[in-house]
C-alpha cells in the first residue's frame, strides 16, 4: 500500500508542477500583453502600412487606386533628385559624425578630468541640448540672416564675405552652416553619453595602470578606448541614424536650396508626398529604401566595431 501511495504522489507532483508552469506562463503573457500591444500598434502596424503603400498607386488627394509594385521603386531609381539627395545626405552624415563624435569624446574626458570647473563645464556644454532641433534651427536662421544676424558684419570685417550676402546662399555655406548648428546642438548630449561610459570604467584598472607606469596616452589607447567600445558604437549609431534622417534643420534653414543642393533623402520624401509629386506611394517606397539602408548600415557599424552580444548586454 505504501508503494502505491508513493507512486500516486509522484504522478500528482509533476501534474501540479505542469499546472503551475502553465499558470506562470499565462501570468507572464498577461504582464507582457500591454507592452506587446503598444509595440504592435505603434511600430509594426505603421511599418507594415508603409511597406504596403510603397507597392501601390496612392496619391495625396486620390488615395489608393491600384497595386503597382515595383513601379514606385523604379520611378525613384530613375529620378535624378534621388541620387543627388543620397549623395548630399551621405556627405552631411560623414561630416557631422567625424566632427561630432571626437569633439564629444574629448569634452567628456575634459569634464571627467576637471575638478574645480566640472559642474560649470558640464552645464555649459549640455545647455544647448535643452533646445529642440526646430528651436535651434530658428535661432541659427536669425544668426545667419544678413538683415538681423550678427555674423555677416563680422565675416565682412574679416574679408570673408560681403555683408549683403547670405551664408545660406551657397551650397557649401548652407552645408557648413547646418553642420555647425547640429554640432552645437548635439555635442553636449553625446558628451553626456560618452561621460557615462567613461565613468563606468572601474577605477582600479587605472590605478593598476598607474602602478605599472602607464602614461595618459597608453591608458587612453589600452583601457579607455577598448572599454568604451559599446558606448562608441551606440553614439555612432545615433549620430549616423540622426544624420541620415535629417529633416527639421534643412527644412527650416534651406528647404533643400539653393537649387536643391542641400536636399536630404527625408526632405525628398516630404517633397514626394506633399509638394512636387503629391504621391504617397513614391514617398512610402523611398521610406522603405531609407529604412533598409539604416538597418544595413547599423549592422555593418556593429560588426566593424566588433560589438558582440556579450558587450551589448
Amino acid at each position: 500500500m505504501a508503494v502505491m501511495a508513493d507512486t500516486d504522489e509522484r504522478q500528482v507532483v509533476p501534474h501540479r508542477r505542469s499546472r503551475w508552469s502553465r499558470t506562470d506562463t499565462l501570468r507572464g503573457w498577461a504582464f507582457l500583453a500591454p507592452a506587446l500591444a503598444l509595440v504592435v500598434f505603434f511600430f509594426i502596424v505603421p511599418v507594415g502600412l508603409v511597406v504596403y503603400m510603397s507597392a501601390t498607386d496612392w496619391t495625396l488627394f486620390g488615395g489608393f487606386t491600384a497595386m503597382n509594385f515595383p513601379q514606385n521603386f523604379v520611378d525613384i531609381a530613375s529620378d535624378p533628385m534621388f541620387a543627388k539627395s543620397l549623395e548630399f545626405t551621405l556627405k552631411y552624415t560623414v561630416l557631422t559624425t567625424v566632427i561630432l563624435m571626437p569633439l564629444a569624446f574629448f569634452l567628456a574626458l575634459l569634464v571627467q578630468e576637471a575638478r574645480q570647473w566640472n559642474k560649470f563645464l558640464r552645464t555649459a556644454i549640455l545647455l544647448p541640448s535643452a533646445l529642440g532641433i526646430a528651436s535651434s534651427s530658428l535661432l541659427f536662421y536669425a544668426l545667419y540672416s544678413p538683415q538681423v544676424g550678427p555674423l555677416n558684419p563680422i565675416l565682412d570685417s574679416l574679408g570673408l564675405m560681403d555683408a549683403q550676402q547670405t551664408i545660406l546662399g551657397t551650397a557649401d555655406g548652407a552645408l557648413w552652416a547646418t553642420v555647425v548648428l547640429v554640432v552645437w546642438r548635439f555635442t553636449g548630449y553625446f558628451m553626456l553619453l560618452t561621460l557615462i561610459g567613461v565613468q563606468a570604467i572601474p577605477g582600479d584598472i587605472y590605478e593598476a595602470a598607474n602602478l605599472d607606469g602607464a602614461g595618459r596616452l597608453r591608458k587612453l589607447r589600452s583601457i579607455t578606448l577598448p572599454m568604451l567600445k559599446p558606448t562608441i558604437a551606440m553614439t555612432m549609431i545615433l549620430s549616423v541614424t540622426g544624420s541620415l534622417l535629417a529633416f527639421d534643420q534643412f527644412f527650416i534653414l534651406t528647404k533643400g536650396g539653393p537649387n536643391n543642393e542641400t536636399l536630404t533623402t527625408v526632405l525628398l520624401i516630404y517633397k514626394y508626398a506633399f509638394e512636387t509629386k503629391k504621391d504617397l506611394g513614391m514617398a512610402a517606397a523611398l521610406s522603405v529604401v531609407v529604412l533598409l539602408a539604416l538597418v544595413i548600415i547599423n549592422v555593418l557599424q556593429l560588426r566593424a566595431l566588433g560589438v558582440g552580444r556579450s558587450e551589448e548586454k
